[in-house]
């Protein structure tokens, strides 16, 4: 049967006090709409349709790679009137799946049950029973039980108290037959305290025309809880890394607490590795057999391998490292990094596009950019290579065994010799001999006689 799904990304978000779209606000690193649309992507729909208003040119710059059809909503008159604005796009049969760009984490098998629960014969309302329901439309239904056929959905704001003690909400997602939503939202009116368009009144229209209205139930209330503040944004942060931790820690992984643990992408990882307080990772991060995470490390599109490890406050991005490496604290690798096995890193080194092979070591204060460094190579603290001519890079070539000693400039593009050691405070801008020490540092001068300039005294005021 053909589905179309419709994302209502329409809103303001005056609550969120920021010029940003409501929808392009993230949760775990990824825009709110875009959870969304990966939610969808399981369910084969003909097409789907995006409801733009506010911000709408950076909504539709954010989707425009997602194969996705934009529909403007000017001005923004409510649920149904945006339903109205994309009745010109829908099918004529089969299901229409409404989903809302706010509620990022709807489970596909939970929008999947609530299109099947429709079957292009049925609406089907998805809905939650809530403690605390405020701000929701409640579900109306035949007998004082609660537990007969649904009537109807009023408004929280224009429910009265008896209402409002229903615990019984809509979420705000609904799939409807197509050909009938189209008649239904075509004829709402605005005659409420809004004066504004509702999409629920199509739930007495469908009663009215003898169309089985049936609820399909959440699997919890955080697949469908929106966001309309930076309040509910923290808290539903907060349920949704502890949903991924717990997955994490049922797979094997050690979180020392996973309350402060925040995954802002995907995590592969072997067996027995451990990652202490504090971390963030993010983008894809894969991690080898026992590694070690140390504390308040930031981990983006990294490769770690088994036995590495990261000690704290060690920034990563892009970057590769090799078994039994061991890397910080403070250290950062940037994009192109690669280390290979046993090389260390220490604190306050600073690599980027750079190859370090096996049992290199560069352990303090020091930087390498745009540089090979060959087996067992020494890299004094204070060493830099000057990569960067004010125009264009240019490469280190450092042989295996070579010692750099302290406080040196490696001028590129330079190579060093294998074996060759370097002495401190060297300035290298040409090619060094393998095995032999090569010093490049002006003249040591002592002057007899000289003073240091003394300050005038003050004159007194």
């Amino acid at each position: 049967m053909a589905l179309d799904i419709v994302i209502m990304a329409a809103g303001k978000g005056t609550r969120m006090k920021s010029r940003l779209p409501k929808v392009l606000h993230r949760l775990a690193g990824r825009a709110l709409l875009a959870h969304v649309l990966d939610s969808t992507q399981s369910l084969a729909a003909e097409r789907t349709l995006v409801i733009t208003g506010h911000g709408a040119d950076e909504v539709e710059s954010a989707i425009a790679a997602r194969g996705v059809l934009p529909v403007r909503q000017m001005p923004q008159l409510g649920t149904g009137h945006a339903i109205q604005q994309v009745v010109p796009h829908l099918g004529d049969d089969g299901t229409t799946l409404i989903l809302n760009g706010d509620v990022p984490l709807i489970a596909p098998e939970t929008a999947r049950a609530l299109a099947e629960a429709c079957g292009g014969e049925r609406l089907a309302l998805l809905t939650i029973e809530l403690p605390d329901a405020t701000g929701y439309g409640r579900i109306l239904r035949s007998g004082d039980a609660g537990g007969g056929r649904v009537l109807g959905i009023v408004e929280h704001k224009d429910a009265t108290p008896r209402q409002r003690e229903i615990r019984e909400v809509y979420t705000g997602m609904m799939a409807a037959p197509t050909r009938l939503l189209k008649q239904w939202v075509m004829a709402l009116r605005n005659d409420n305290a809004q004066k504004e368009f509702y999409l629920t009144d199509i739930v007495a229209m469908a009663v009215a025309d003898g169309v089985p209205v049936v609820a399909s139930h959440a699997r919890d209330e955080t697949e469908v809880l929106g966001v309309n503040s930076p309040l509910q944004l923290a808290d539903l942060e907060r349920r949704f890394q502890k949903r991924q931790a717990e997955a994490l820690l049922d797979a094997g992984l050690r979180l020392a607490d996973p309350a402060r643990f925040d995954l802002r992408g995907s995590l592969a990882h072997g067996q027995d590795c451990e990652i202490d307080v504090g971390c963030v990772l993010e983008g894809q991060v894969r991690l080898g057999d026992d590694v070690r995470i140390g504390a308040h490390c930031v981990i983006r599109d990294a490769e770690i391998a088994s036995g590495a490890v990261i000690h704290p406050f060690t920034h990563i991005e892009g970057a590769k490292v090799g078994a039994g490496a061991l890397v910080g604290p403070y250290a950062r690798l940037r994009p192109g990094a690669e280390l290979a096995e046993e090389v260390h890193i220490g604190n306050f080194v600073e690599v980027k596009n750079s190859t370090l092979a096996r049992g290199a070591k560069a352990n303090h204060l020091a930087y390498l950019g745009d540089a090979t460094v060959g087996e067992r190579v020494n890299y004094g603290a204070g060493s830099i290579t000057a990569n960067y001519d004010g125009a264009n890079k240019h490469r280190t070539v450092i042989g295996a065994d070579v010692h750099v000693g302290s406080n040196c400039v490696l001028i590129a593009p330079v190579t060093l010799g294998a074996g060759g050691t370097i002495g401190g405070g060297s300035t290298v801008s040409k090619d060094t001999p393998a095995g032999q020490l090569t010093v490049a540092r002006a003249k040591q001068l002592s002057l007899a006689g000289w003073t240091r300039p003394v300050k005038a005294p003050k004159t007194p005021k």
